[in-house]
């Protein structure tokens, strides 16, 4: 059969369904269910307590489309970055940050971005497609494996900061992040979760609504809107006062510190001006803030900031009372600039399929 369809795209009720209208027992779908979610099985073949006419009855109808490791980077720091390549052969990013007290695995929701902010070697690719919730969820059960087997520990945290705006795919994210945090699937808890968006303001309101457990981050890098509008176009149909009402609705909603994430670039954004500009966007709600030393991308107009100038900025910071982490810039000897390395092997991806052709 040529339509089989993506099994995990699947409820189990509809699982259920399946098996009774194949003339098979219902309890057959919890054990593949499992099988699916719970031990990440790639293959129905690894089913082992499902007989075989079970399993060629779901290989007849049905693919499991697993992600995988394409290309990987290992750092001199720890830091493993990798290329997964998608069932269609498109390329998503996800990396494993290592640190003293966490491992953490930062994954894509989109093949490539709309969003085109000028300092991300992602807002280069075009955004081709949303990712499926197995397709994000495959990400974390490849990193989870790297920690455990590269470094014999456990994975501790998730943040949705590779590839893509999340909350421009929405459903498939929340999904995701149902299937990671369900006692069905890898039972992690959502505080170890962080999802960060550029900021598009109805969204994060549907957030609150929808009442999440897991911790909001807000990519902000200028707090201003004239700056913010020369690198981020999103900010011109969502503004900094249309951000600050729906975190404030955020807050109201879920009582969640919002993590502001702000890059520093060299001569743009790091001067005290700049810093006096974040302490007053501060005063909103219950906040703290990244400052994150810059990766620079190939032939990109920012750089990063001086030590000095870093230092400064969060000292005014911490001065006002707000809480600030200065995260130093990890993989520099590897592709490390978010999209540098799906880039690049897109760009193989290409080379290789123009001379197949040939």
């Amino acid at each position: 059969m040529n339509n089989k369809k993506d099994i995990r795209a699947l409820s189990l009720d509809e699982l259920k369904a399946f098996f009774v209208e194949k003339g098979d027992k219902a309890f057959r779908a919890k054990q593949a269910y499992e099988w699916l979610w719970k031990k990440s099985a790639r293959t129905f073949d690894e089913m082992t307590n499902l007989s075989k006419e079970t399993r060629e009855l779901l290989n007849e109808y049905f693919v499991i489309n697993a992600v995988s490791v394409d290309d990987m980077q290992v750092s001199s720091d720890r830091t493993i970055k990798n290329a997964f390549k998608l069932y269609d052969s498109n390329i998503v990013e996800g990396v494993l940050i290592p640190s003293n007290t966490r491992m953490t695995a930062c994954i894509s929701s989109q093949v490539g971005c709309s969003l085109t902010c000028k300092f991300c070697a992602t807002g280069k690719l075009e955004r081709l497609r949303n990712l499926n919730a197995d397709e994000i969820y495959d990400q974390v059960v490849l990193i989870r494996n790297q920690a455990e087997q590269k470094y014999k520990t456990p994975l501790t945290n998730i943040v949705y900061m590779g590839m893509g705006e999340p909350l421009l795919n929405y459903k498939n994210v929340m999904e995701s992040i149902e299937k990671i945090t369900s006692p069905e699937g890898l039972n992690m808890s959502p505080q170890r979760i962080t999802v960060s968006t550029a900021g598009v303001a109805k969204m994060i309101m549907k957030l609150a609504d929808d009442g999440v457990k897991f911790n909001l981050a807000l990519s902000l890098h200028a707090a201003n809107d004239e700056k913010r509008n020369r690198i981020m176009p999103i900010n011109e149909s969502n503004s900094l006062d249309a951000l600050a009402e729906a975190l404030k609705y955020f807050y109201e909603k879920t009582g969640t510190r919002v993590t502001y994430e702000y890059i520093a670039f060299k001569d743009f954004n790091d001067s005290l001006d700049d810093a006096r500009d974040l302490a007053q966007f501060c005063k909103h709600i219950p906040c703290k803030v990244n400052i994150i030393e810059y990766n620079p991308i190939d032939e990109g107009e920012f750089q990063q900031t001086t030590p000095q100038r870093l230092e400064a900025f969060a000292k005014y910071l911490e001065s006002k009372n707000i809480i600030v982490n200065v995260r130093r810039s990890r993989g520099k000897d590897i592709d490390a600039a978010c999209g540098q390395l799906a880039n690049k092997n897109k760009e193989g991806f290409v080379k290789r399929k123009m001379k197949a052709a040939k």
